[in-house]
């Protein structure tokens, strides 16, 4: 594969990395050798401590595999940034735990190898997980788990308006109960919708889901989608917070208990079960009904290039035990993931079985950069969430707003 030197790729990763401090063991940028005995791993995990679940697996693969880690963790915006100035600097992490869209991105750069090149294996994880690390026909790297978007809904306010979250199956379905939940002097759904990477994360169940697709933004199918969120908003079913709340703040208008739904994620389960209330989970439904494809999140597990074959071989050892069958249920219990292996989905729903809407939401959902978008992804998010604000906001139609999104995807570079 041609290598595009890193520096031209610069801005292209700044813009797909925006989306989650660091004190760990290490100092940046070093890169372990195949003399030391120590190899380097970064991930974007700075909530996880040396006492952690996290990095007790870590060190297991480490002693497997006969060599120390040493391990660093950052942001993942900042995380990204760094990789890509060590690896111009030929100080790369041996092992690199990255956000699933900034993998192709890397992938073009040179910055990591392919599986084909380093051994990894992705043979046990799904494949509409590995699809988003997938470009000019090579995979880069192995999913170490994966969340993604469902609804959230509160109990009472549903039982107050005599809606059966059973019966919501598709767009008119879900309408009607919103309708139902606001006659009723409740509030009905809140998301987040804000200019940023997290607003198209989040419109992108409903504009799959209306069989919309990302490289014709300005299809009927496409404008059906933002047409239904405006209409929430213009009937008061959704608040006019929406246009600049986080997934954090639309959490946090849920979690009042006056809301029925609430968009959000597999992150938010631990702040679900400490809300007071009783909740449920559907799957987000498509236009016509069945599940719709949701954006997945979670990290792939990848070996950067090292120019040095035995240290990249010994990294490869490293990975490949993270993502192993059997390392990856502990590894998943300790980043709150639903696994990227369906043979570990079923025992994580045997131990908990709420988790099996996660389950069959991941099975449905798709990467970001799949459909061979790879890097021209960040071009194209971009003009959807101006184009989903102009909307909400009143400024522009449906149909203008997403040709106007359509007209500048195609002219970025």
């Amino acid at each position: 594969m041609l290598r595009i030197p890193i520096a031209r790729r610069l801005t292209i990763v700044l813009i797909a990395a925006g989306l989650a401090a660091c004190a760990c063991s290490s100092q940046a940028g070093d890169g372990g050798s195949k003399d030391s005995g120590t190899y380097s791993l970064w991930d974007p995990y700075p909530q996880f401590d040396n006492g952690s679940e996290w990095v007790k697996v870590i060190d297991n693969c480490g002693t497997q595999a006969g060599v120390k880690i040493t391990r660093q963790a950052y942001d993942t915006t900042d995380l990204t940034n760094k990789v890509l100035l060590a690896a111009q600097q030929h100080t790369a992490p041996n092992v690199l735990v990255v956000d699933n869209p900034v993998v192709s991105t890397l992938a073009d750069a040179g910055v990591v190898l392919s599986n084909k090149d380093s051994g990894l294996a992705a043979a046990e994880a799904a494949p509409n997980l590995v699809a988003a690390a997938q470009t000019g026909g090579q995979t880069y790297g192995v999913p170490i788990g994966a969340n993604t978007l469902a609804l959230y809904y509160n109990k009472a306010v549903l039982r107050t308006a005599g809606v059966d979250p059973a019966a919501i199956t598709d767009w008119a379905s879900l309408d009607a109960a919103l309708a139902k939940v606001t006659a009723a002097g409740k509030k009905g759904i809140t998301f987040s919708a804000i200019g940023t990477e997290e607003g198209t994360f989040q419109f992108l169940p409903w504009f799959w889901g209306a069989g919309a697709q990302l490289t014709s933004l300005s299809s009927p199918e496409a404008a059906s989608s933002l047409d239904l969120w405006k209409s929430w908003l213009d009937r008061k079913y959704a608040p006019n917070s929406v246009i600049g709340n986080t997934q954090t703040t639309s959490w946090q208008e849920f979690a009042t208990g006056e809301y029925a739904f609430a968009e959000n994620g597999t992150w938010q389960r631990a702040n679900a079960a400490k809300a007071g209330f009783e909740y449920g989970v559907i799957p987000i439904p498509a236009r016509n009904g069945g599940v719709a494809p949701a954006p997945t999140g979670g990290e792939f597990v990848t070996v950067p290039v090292q120019g040095d074959k035995g240290t990249e071989t010994t990294a490869a050892k490293i990975a490949n035990c993270l993502v192993s069958p059997d390392t990856a249920l502990t590894t998943d219990t300790a980043l709150t993931y639903v696994s990227a292996v369906p043979a570990v989905q079923e025992r994580q729903i045997a131990a908990q079985p709420d988790l099996k809407v996660w389950v069959d939401a991941v099975k449905a959902a798709k990467g970001r950069t799949s459909d061979g978008l790879g890097t021209r992804y960040p071009r194209i998010s971009q003009p959807l969430w101006t184009a989903v604000q102009a909307v909400l906001t009143g400024s522009k139609s449906s149909a203008d707003a997403l040709s106007a999104a359509q007209a500048a995807a195609a002219s970025a570079k």
